[in-house]
């Protein structure tokens, strides 16, 4: 398993410099959503399709999933599900907050995450069982209370956004800022929940289903030590309609906060 996850690091690093080579120094001066689509596309198709030939020669026998795929995680065989510009907004706005994202999943469940991103020069990897490497060394949530906590969430996926959530994803915000120094959005959901990992933030919380975007940093985040789960404390998977990554001792009070949501 370690030559594969090397071996997919590397290509998530040969795609990663070739689109922090084309971000602009400036904001895309796009004025409609079309606009930006086209400006996102002419970039981000021609990297996934690098990456994906990359990891299909490293995993001829997978399946391939992208960001685009639907909710429901296949319950067997192995399925590569990767992403070669994780956070668009930023890339487009010519913000460093945006990586390359790649994910081995098993029979259902993910056994290899990478995400890298360039622009910050951060690497997360991990296997299952293996634990979690942040530029090759190993790294480990923070001891905190939510007092001095560095909270992060992100919005629900725009993609068949739901009400409810959008709904939750606000009150929980309302909630969770009384109690803690600062909440930030830091861009892409697998990196803020890698970073959880590492400890550079404390806890993440987000509503809505998004498997796409959660497995690789469920995966980074729980191999290095953080609590994941979904807001009412129960095993986190795919189809759940929340998701929290929390080191262990603030992932119980940010629950109490979250259940009154």
């Amino acid at each position: 398993m370690q030559h594969l996850l090397d071996a997919t690091e590397q290509a998530l690093r040969e795609v990663g410099d070739l689109l922090a080579a084309q971000q602009p120094a400036d904001p895309v001066a796009a004025t409609t959503p079309a606009e930006a689509r086209a400006a996102f596309d002419a970039v981000d198709r021609p990297a996934a399709r690098l990456l994906r030939e990359r990891l299909t020669a490293l995993r001829p026998q997978a399946g391939w999933l992208d960001d685009e795929w639907a909710r429901e995680v296949p319950g067997t065989g192995e399925w590569w599900l990767a992403d070669a510009t994780d956070g668009a907004v930023q890339y487009l706005g010519a913000l460093p907050h945006w990586a390359v994202t790649a994910t081995l999943l098993r029979d259902g469940a993910p056994v290899l995450a990478v995400v890298h991103a360039p622009r910050t020069a951060a690497t997360y990897t991990a296997t299952a069982g293996g634990g979690t490497r942040l530029n090759g060394r190993r790294c480990a949530p923070r001891p905190r209370t939510l007092a001095t906590a560095v909270a992060a969430t992100s919005q629900p996926p725009l993609v068949a956004r739901d009400p409810a959530a959008l709904r939750a994803a606000g009150a929980s915000l309302s909630a969770v800022l009384p109690h803690v120094p600062a909440v930030r959005n830091l861009g892409p959901t697998a990196l803020q929940t890698a970073q959880v990992g590492s400890g550079h933030l404390t806890l993440f919380w987000q509503y809505g289903a998004d498997p796409a975007n959660l497995l690789p940093g469920a995966l980074l985040a729980a191999e290095a030590g953080a609590v994941v789960s979904d807001a009412q404390g129960a095993p986190w998977t795919p189809a759940a309609p929340s998701f929290v990554a929390a080191a262990p001792g603030v992932h119980a009070e940010l629950l109490d906060v979250l259940r009154a949501v």
